[in-house]
């Protein structure tokens, strides 16, 4: 079956969450994040790496119970008031915890104890939940990876990797030993080690028969259990009481149109892959005969999105590249994943919430959550929710409204964000992410990511952006309505030069020339070879001008340069005016410079701008913009999260604005605090993203922010673009 446009079914979904609110519409907005590294015991390297995988919650939903592999733990999360997560304490293994279940009091792990790739091994570990100590221990005889629990809590299913290893081969399979399938019994939660049954399954798929590697386990009401092989493309049916093979199909190909298929610094969906493996990771009941699977893809797969399967094996619905759009049309899609696997659906949950049947796919790389409403025909996409960096895992409580997610990657080693569970309520209102998205052009969205740069449009509400290098191969002007909500991305204009899209552009700042043409401001990298310039663009987006710096601003460069800009005056009398990011060589420490080019004479000049103090690492400049008497300035650190402390908006009047001539003495301007942006970026209960870059003020003399998103490299690749009111006003 072939997807509808996924990307005009989240619009009307997004219209519908914005209606009033005597319609009731149900939607999930995130309440809280915590950060496991917070649930580390006192003496702990706070800086080591943490994770949260798999996640599941206590039968009273009170507590969340999420694995933590780098750490070789599980974490619990006291939710008692959800909105206010409260570290609950860690369990220590000797090996990896891989999944984590729930049967009544305890908490079942399957653990990871192998020392080798040939040599698998592994336990199901008991952990009592209100003691927080481990009761028994059952030897699985390999290497865990998901661990399912049945309806009634009777009986559990292991699924017994024993995965390949990457180095060898190239990855590929057979590499014994094969995987299997364990299923024992339960009484009280607590497993009886004695019942162990191994379901073998070779000979089973087409692909690599002899070595099968199970990856995901589910249970549906009659003690059946769906397990995916994800390396060998197949999908098992099995009897859980006789723990016997009911039976099993591949999991087939898909025939992809429309997507992105190159990493070159563009999103560009023109590409198209054949008879794509689905390698299927995760795997959910809908109900007793229906099956849905996240099409992950491991070495040769990775069909981007969801199917949904009989118990026979035909395929009742593909999304096909539409998971794909909609994440994209948000500003989601992870362009260095192009070539492989593009959004990666990895992670799955099901639920009944009140009268909608939802299922949740996971994107690892895009690191967005789909929420679905299952019809029993084509699923219906309801909303896309921000989670933190790759969810690995989630949870339903629907007895209390809420879904959590589990976020596995740390970027502490980087300076990034931590690893986070996040927490999500679902009721009456207005959904509140997306703040932006793109309308489709020829029935694909306008895909986009890392704005780094705002200005004003001819009318209010309406603004136009750049993004910086992550797109290297495409710079492009955007046209933002920001009269809707989510504001709309309606036209994309690239940026070419001599016919060509421009290449080497690292573009930071946009300003309107008055003539219906742009300036741009280009941040300079010797190492990759761009050069700090200023480029005046004509509407059509051609570059007409291209202005190096002057010598006396080239002798004392580094690459953080040029990441604003703003144009004061017309005619003859324009001056253009740039905010450099961080201190370069000839600057004293804590000022920075803002430069001035008048286009008329090509006069260059400079002041100097006093920078707050940085605790921890470091303090510069993202945009400069003009309004009334003033000149706006963003000011902020590098830091993320907790740690994050100064994201805020300055002025200086125009009239200190005085530059002196490039290589004396140059005057220091006072600034003036406008707005301290952080309970802004609090607002949508996310961590503090470092990123504040744009910043302009319409045609009516609003203000609007706009954070860059990395292009969702070692980012959640959450874009936030709001309005902080009258600038009149401030």
């Amino acid at each position: 079956m072939k997807a509808i446009s996924i990307t005009t079914a989240l619009a009307a979904a997004l219209a519908a969450s914005t209606a009033s609110v005597v319609q009731a519409e149900q939607v999930f907005n995130r309440i809280a994040s915590f950060a496991v590294a917070t649930n580390l015991p006192e003496g702990a390297e706070r800086n080591a790496p943490t994770s949260a995988e798999i996640i599941t919650a206590s039968e009273d939903g009170n507590t969340l119970i999420y694995s933590d592999s780098p750490g070789k733990r599980i974490g619990f999360i006291d939710i008692t008031d959800a909105r206010a997560p409260e570290a609950g304490g860690i369990v220590s293994f000797d090996g990896e915890p891989t999944s984590v279940a729930v049967a009544g009091a305890k908490a079942l792990v399957a653990v990871n104890t192998s020392e080798s790739f040939t040599n698998p091994s592994g336990v199901l570990a008991v952990v009592d939940i209100a003691g927080r100590e481990v009761d028994a221990t059952c030897d699985l005889g390999g290497q865990p990876d998901s661990v399912a629990v049945n309806k009634d809590r009777t009986l559990a299913a292991i699924a017994i990797e024993n995965e390949r290893d990457e180095d060898v081969n190239d990855g590929q399979i057979p590499q014994m030993p094969a995987g299997d399938l364990v299923i024992l019994s339960l009484k009280d939660g607590a497993a009886d080690c004695a019942t162990i049954r191994h379901v073998t399954l070779t000979g089973l798929a087409e692909v690599a028969g002899d070595d099968p590697e199970p990856e995901f386990v589910a249970f549906n009401g009659r003690d059946e259990i769906a397990l995916t092989l994800q390396e060998n493309n197949h999908i098992v049916i099995i009897d859980g009481k006789s723990a016997t093979v009911k039976t099993h199909f591949p999991a087939g190909t898909v025939e992809l149109q429309g997507i992105d298929t190159k990493r070159d610094g563009s999103i560009a969906f023109t590409g198209e892959q054949a008879g794509r493996k689905r390698e299927p990771d995760a795997i959910k009941w809908l109900d007793d005969d229906r099956l849905v699977v996240a099409n992950e893809g491991d070495y040769e797969g990775g069909s981007r999105g969801f199917t949904i399967f009989d118990t026979t094996g035909k395929v009742l619905y593909e999304s096909g590249a539409g998971f794909e759009h909609a994440i994209a049309s948000i500003g989601h899609y992870p362009e260095k994943r192009s070539s492989a696997k593009g959004v990666e659906p990895e992670g799955l949950e099901m639920e009944q919430f009140g009268e909608d049947k939802l299922f949740f796919v996971l994107s690892e790389r895009a690191s967005i959550v789909g929420v679905y409403k299952d019809t029993g025909g084509e699923p219906e996409l309801v909303q896309l929710l921000p989670s933190g960096v790759s969810p690995e895992g989630a949870v339903a409580i629907p007895g209390r409204n809420l879904f959590a997610t589990a976020n596995e990657v740390d970027l502490v080693e980087d300076g990034g964000a931590r690893a986070h569970v996040m927490i999500y309520e679902r009721g009456e209102g207005e959904a509140a992410y997306p703040q932006i998205r793109s309308v489709e052009k020829d029935g694909l969205p306008i895909g986009f990511g890392a704005l780094s740069g705002l200005a004003a449009a001819d009318k209010p509400g309406f603004l136009h952006a750049v993004n910086d290098s992550v797109y290297s191969s495409q710079p492009t002007i955007f046209t933002i309505d920001a009269t809707q909500k989510p504001a709309l991305i309606t036209e994309a204009l690239p940026v070419t030069r001599d016919g060509a899209p421009a290449q080497k552009l690292d573009v930071e700042g946009i300003a309107n020339d008055g003539e219906g043409g742009f300036w741009l401001a280009s941040e300079g990298n010797s190492d990759k070879l761009y050069s700090h310039a200023l480029l005046h663009v004509n509407r059509k987006g051609e570059i007409k001008q291209e202005i190096a710096l002057p010598e006396e601003l080239r002798a004392s460069e580094i690459r953080y340069g040029f990441e604003g800009i703003a144009v004061v005056g017309e005619g003859d009398d324009q001056v253009l005016w740039m905010a450099v990011q961080r201190e370069w060589k000839d600057d004293e420490k804590g000022f920075v410079k803002l430069v001035s080019y008048k286009p008329s004479s090509k006069e260059w000049g400079a002041v100097r701008y006093p920078l707050e103090k940085a605790e921890e690492g470091w303090v510069g400049l993202s945009e400069i913009s003009v309004h009334g008497a003033y000149a706006y300035i963003l000011e902020r650190d590098n830091l993320v999260g907790e740690a994050a402390k100064l994201k805020k908006l300055y002025r200086v009047a125009l009239a200190d604005l005085k530059p002196a001539a490039l290589g004396g003495a140059l005057p220091v301007v006072n600034k003036e605090e406008v707005r301290d942006l952080i309970p802004d970026l609090q607002s949508l209960n996310g961590y503090v993203v470092d990123k504040v870059e744009g910043f302009a003020i319409d045609a009516a003399g609003n203000g609007y922010v706009v954070t860059d998103n990395d292009g969702v490299d070692d980012s959640s690749g959450e874009t936030l673009f709001f309005s902080i009111g009258a600038m009149d006003a401030m």
